[in-house]
Parts: C-alpha cells; sequence; structure tokens
C-alpha cells in the first residue's frame, strides 16, 4: 500500500511509517554506485531501517551511549535525560554508588581521533559531574571507586 493510505494516522496522532520491503531488498543487493542511482531514480532517501529504529527510539524516549575499552566497545540504551551517575548504574550499580566523574566525548566527534587517548590528549574529552544529562551517542569513561 502506498504511504498515503497512512494520512490519517498522523491527523489522529498515531505514527505510522510504510515502507516497499521488495524494493529495499533489491536495493541492498546493488553495489554502492547502483543503489545510489536506483535510490535518487525513486527518491529515497534513506532506507527505512533507520526510520524505523529512530521512529522506535523516539516512542521509547531512549538514546544510546557508548563505552570503550581495551579489547570491547559496548552500546547501553538508557531513557532521555538520565544523568550520568544513573547511566553508570546501567552497566553496574557499584559503579552508580562509587561514581566520581565522567570522561565524555560525542561520537561524531570521537570520528576525528584514533583513539580516546588521543581525544584526551587533544582536551576535547570533557569531565562530567553526576547531574549531566547523557546525550544520544556520548561516548563516556566512567571513573568511580569501590
Amino acid at each position: 500500500d502506498a504511504p498515503e493510505r497512512f494520512s490519517d494516522a498522523d491527523r489522529k496522532g498515531i505514527k505510522a511509517l510504510a515502507f516497499c520491503g521488495s524494493l529495499e531488498r533489491e536495493i541492498l543487493d546493488l553495489d554502492d554506485e547502483e543503489k545510489s542511482v536506483f535510490m535518487d531514480e525513486y527518491g529515497i532517501k534513506e532506507l527505512s531501517i533507520r526510520r524505523f529504529l529512530r521512529a522506535s527510539y523516539d516512542l521509547l524516549q531512549v538514546i544510546t551511549f557508548f563505552t570503550v575499552g581495551k579489547q570491547e566497545v559496548k552500546a547501553w540504551t538508557i531513557k532521555n535525560n538520565t544523568p550520568a551517575s544513573a547511566a553508570a548504574g546501567t552497566i553496574h550499580t557499584d559503579m552508580e554508588r562509587g561514581f566520581i566523574r565522567a570522561e565524555v566525548i560525542s561520537w561524531s566527534r570521537m570520528l576525528d581521533f584514533a583513539s580516546l587517548q588521543e581525544a584526551k590528549e587533544k582536551g576535547t574529552v570533557r569531565l562530567e559531574g553526576k547531574d549531566y544529562a547523557v546525550q544520544d551517542g556520548d561516548i563516556i569513561y566512567f571513573r568511580f571507586s569501590n
């Protein structure tokens, strides 16, 4: 069905997303150059999976922050406006109880550096307190005591 069929939903305050799965499946099978041409022809700015994820996060009122370790990067989902100390508690309750500070950089800013250490050396990592509202896409190193 065409997206126009769902236009009444918006007027009633209901969010609705529509997409053509078979068309998007075809697009996914193309190489990057063909994909771009095909999407331009059909007026598709982005594939629906991103829209569905954004809409789901908006509906649930959640965001994602990241932690970086020596061996891994982890994504954590929390409610919007969660303070840094509570975000630390998402990882482990001891981290929330012993929260000292959060070292924070946005993921988009982090792309300018080869490592978190380099970002720290360049002075782009901020120190935030327990009441800092974690932002979507923050990369955080929590300082805490046991």
